[in-house]
């Protein structure tokens, strides 16, 4: 094939793609709209809507067009003369096109209205407390990625597939080695702690004006440099971060009437998330590369942003006055060492969100272990509420009254987000390897944080994660930004540092 042909068929495969990302942000703008500003009574036809784009946007990745465009620039001969971020475009693109090509388009469009129409009942069934009402809604998505699944192939375990969507590469085999460490070693330093005398944060429940919380959050937002000139910032039932280019990226959060916490770090989580979006590589603009390389990188930024940084002495050391000028009444007599202890707290608690650092991987892999079972048909939908109960009582010591504290806590099932949430576990191991490679080149950088300013931390994020996108893989991001592999040692070196030293153990 001559040269001017590749070219030219590379010309026409960026102009595909670049029509598709571009129905593929409309999909993301609506359904942003479902979460955070939707009347209840549209929510049925808007999933409609949804469901007709989101076809037609698989017709294109799996038409035969575009595996005419993989066919010629897959070849050894073809990709030594793109350029990187087309050659990268091309693989990401294949892989999605040998992923989905075999899903039947009629069976895709029935999966993105359910799940569309999921999300209304899920809300239904966790404010009225009945799991029944989303308990056909869930066995419908579950017997439909099963047969998703069946499709796709695995070699050793069907939670393979899943995995994989979210962390290139994850397997069953190798979480369950990372996993088991973790949870033997964070099962550990949990006895210890909570053996000592718990910190007092009594002044952390009690009324908060919403209004006020609003207020300081988007003061918080400005502070660690969200851009409002390319992002929104708004209320949903389930905070959420989305990102349509790096010149619209969104946040919302949600508010509790007597907590500032959930409000404060749930913004700042989905900051993380936010910050890695807007600065993202404009050159990856079109493409389905403008994004961040997976899961668990994401999570990362989310992770490190509230906990490493967020939940940090030396961030209130700077942060504390404001919060004050705030809330005067509230932390009246209350210093920033006191602030900083209460919200580093330990406690088994019930709800994931809301849970300290030091348990929240408890509850990850409370729900990798019954997501992997209900994959795989050990379990089935109807039996959740129990096994939940169960699990969590195993695993942190406590037990749920209701379902809305228990198995219907968490959006994510769902719109079908299996294999998403051990992200959140890779997220906090990535952030810790992460934070300790910058330390090594900004030896002060605590220092600055305690200074109020942030610009080095964004910059060298900017540099080693933000800018590449999907342009590198979550295992070259590791290498190139700290010299090996995924190594959860600095997760537990990190979390036995700190509460170590704030119970005085």
């Amino acid at each position: 094939m001559s040269t001017e042909k590749i070219h030219q068929t590379a010309n026409d495969f960026n102009t595909y793609v670049r029509r598709m990302k571009q129905l593929h942000e409309a999909i993301q703008l609506i359904q942003w709209d479902m979460s955070a500003l939707i009347p209840k009574q549209g929510v049925a036809q808007r999933a409609e809507v949804v469901g007709m784009l989101s076809g037609d946007l698989f017709q294109m990745q799996t038409s035969d067009q575009m595996g005419e465009y993989l066919d010629v620039l897959s070849r050894p001969e073809a990709m030594e003369l793109l350029d990187p971020i087309t050659r990268a475009s091309v693989l990401d693109r294949k892989t999605e096109y040998d992923r989905d090509k075999s899903i039947p388009p009629e069976k895709f469009r029935e999966y993105v209205v359910l799940t569309q129409t999921a999300e209304s009942a899920w809300d239904d069934a966790k404010r009225n407390n009945d799991f029944e009402i989303f308990r056909p809604y869930l066995e419908q998505i579950v017997a439909i990625l099963r047969e998703f699944i069946e499709i796709w192939g695995y070699k050793e375990n069907k939670y393979d597939a899943l995995l994989s969507k979210y962390e290139p590469g994850l397997t069953v085999a190798k979480l369950d080695t990372i996993f088991g460490g973790l949870r033997e070693k964070t099962i550990d330093l949990l006895r210890r702690v909570t053996e000592q005398k718990q910190v007092n944060r009594s002044f952390l429940h009690q009324p908060f004006p919403r209004d006020v919380q609003y207020r300081y959050s988007r003061h918080m937002l400005d502070a660690l440099g969200f851009d409002f000139s390319k992002g929104r910032f708004d209320e949903s039932p389930h905070p959420f971060a989305i990102g349509l280019n790096p010149n619209d990226v969104r946040i919302t959060t949600f508010y509790y009437d007597n907590d500032i916490t959930a409000s404060l770090f749930g913004t700042i989580h989905e900051f993380g998330h936010a910050i890695y979006e807007q600065n993202i590589s404009h050159d990856l603009i079109g493409t389905f590369l403008c994004t961040g390389t997976s899961m668990g990188i994401h999570e990362s930024q989310s992770r490190f942003w509230e906990n490493m940084i967020g939940r940090g002495r030396e961030f209130w050391q700077h942060h504390f006055a404001s919060l004050v000028e705030h809330f005067p009444a509230q932390f009246a007599g209350v210093s920033a060492e006191d602030y900083f202890k209460a919200i580093n707290f330990v406690e088994p608690s019930l709800i994931r969100v809301d849970a300290d650092e030091l348990t929240y991987n408890l509850h990850i892999m409370l729900r990798y272990e019954i997501e992997k079972d209900l994959i795989n048909g050990k379990i089935e939908v109807k039996d959740l509420p129990e096994i939940w109960a169960d699990k969590i009582e195993e695993y942190v010591g406590v037990r749920p009254d209701s379902h809305a504290t228990g198995v219907l806590q968490d959006i994510h099932w769902s719109g079908g987000a299996f294999g998403y949430f051990s992200s959140y576990s890779l997220g906090n191991i990535y952030a810790a390897q992460l934070e300790h490679a910058m330390q090594k080149e900004i030896p002060n950088y605590r220092e600055q944080v305690a200074a109020g300013d942030v610009t080095q931390v964004l910059a060298w994020m900017n540099e080693k994660v933000y800018k590449h996108g999907k342009l590198l893989t979550p295992g070259e991001i590791m290498l190139q930004a700290t010299g090996e592999e995924i190594n959860s040692e600095y997760l537990v070196a990190y979390l036995e540092s700190k509460f170590k030293e704030i119970y005085g153990i």
